[in-house]
């Protein structure tokens, strides 16, 4: 990571499991309850299943499950209900996007990422951000930076390298 290239993001800061996490605000096209998906068969388990934001089908992955983390409780039974909030993110955004012109950028794809709890939105500037040396339990190819809010650390997640190869993965099987 170079130095500023996230001076003036803006981070949602979620948690999945125990683990405090941060995604670009620019990423995130909107934060749904928890859905009911409907599972796609042959899919790997990371994967929780299809589905419907307003007539656009959307690939939901496991937050836990992505970044290699354990379940934060067993499995809830069917009449138990389902916490936490689905994030609809944007990936892909090509260049030439942004002024409209479509010059041969890739077109942006939705996924949808499960997390545990929204718990805020940061201006990196109210934060501190470093590289993304030294984290016990996470693979650092996932990290961008490390910060800190309110004196707990958050890892700034790496989207296009945590679900990129599950989307194409996904793609590709459809």
């Amino acid at each position: 990571m170079t130095e500023g290239s996230l001076v003036s993001a803006r981070l949602l800061v979620f948690r999945v499991g125990t683990l405090a996490c941060a995604v670009d605000v620019d990423q995130v096209r909107e934060i749904l309850p928890r859905l009911p998906t409907t599972r796609i068969p042959g899919a790997p388990p990371v994967v929780a299943g299809l589905v419907n934001v307003r007539g656009t089908l959307v690939t939901v992955v496991e937050g836990w499950r992505a970044l290699g983390l354990p379940p934060l409780s067993p499995s809830p039974s069917p009449d138990e209900a389902v916490t936490g909030s689905t994030l609809i993110l944007e990936m892909g955004k090509g260049k030439g996007e942004e002024t409209g012109n479509g010059g041969g950028g890739e077109a942006r794809k939705l996924i949808g990422f499960t997390v545990d709890e929204v718990m805020d939105m940061l201006a990196s500037a109210e934060t501190t951000l470093e590289d993304r040396k030294g984290l016990p339990g996470v693979d650092p190819t996932l990290v961008r930076a490390v910060g800190r809010r309110n004196g707990e650390l958050f890892i700034v997640l790496d989207v296009a390298a945590l679900l990129g190869p599950i989307l194409n993965f996904v793609r590709s099987e459809r």
